[in-house]
């Protein structure tokens, strides 16, 4: 998948390369091959991993709304299964597949616009705040303005945790699953 979206771009797979962005549609396996082989990062902000559950990812060079969107084609599924019945495992069938099948049995190749263009982060100046009601700090540019201020995404909605009604050092010196051995 990311060689063929890279070389569609002109790229060569493998090679650090700064000026591509690239959308994984997934949080499994694909993600990790994907970074390797474009070298796109989180960290870096190259790689952003928007877990819509598909097999798909788009692939784009920085300032550029223009991009290739390659989505792995679930027939090829069936096509492994036909090619190599006599392999164990659907895993070990696939891979064999990929090495024998042509990209068109195996992706869907789209031209698609992004909605902006990838920025380099890197570049924008940032500033940070503090939110009034967790009092952490964070990027403003990632913040909530509400009547009291400036909030950040957390504590306006957006967290993926809830506290814990038992607080953290509850548990220390308990035996197996403590968390924390002394605060």
């Amino acid at each position: 998948m990311a060689v063929l979206g890279m070389g569609l771009l002109g790229l060569t797979p493998g090679l650090p390369e700064d000026a591509l962005t690239t959308y994984v549609e997934t949080a499994r396996c694909a993600t990790d091959a994907i970074e390797s082989t474009t070298r796109c990062t989180t960290g870096r902000h190259s790689l952003r991993v928007l877990n819509f559950g598909k097999m798909a990812a788009t692939f784009a060079r920085e300032g550029e709304v223009e991009a290739v969107r390659v989505v792995a084609l679930e027939s090829s599924r069936l096509a492994a299964d036909r090619l190599h019945p006599e392999v164990a495992t659907s895993r070990a069938r696939q891979v064999a597949a990929y090495r024998e099948l042509p990209d068109s049995d195996l992706f869907r190749v789209e031209r698609v616009r992004l909605k902006e263009p990838p920025q380099d982060p890197h570049k924008a100046p940032r500033t940070r705040g503090v939110c009034p009601r967790c009092a952490e700090s964070f990027e403003e540019r990632r913040g909530v303005r509400v009547p009291e201020g400036l909030l950040c995404a957390s504590c306006a909605g957006g967290a993926y945790f809830e506290k814990a009604a038992e607080p953290l050092g509850s548990r220390a010196g308990k035996g197996k699953g403590s968390l924390v051995k002394t605060l």
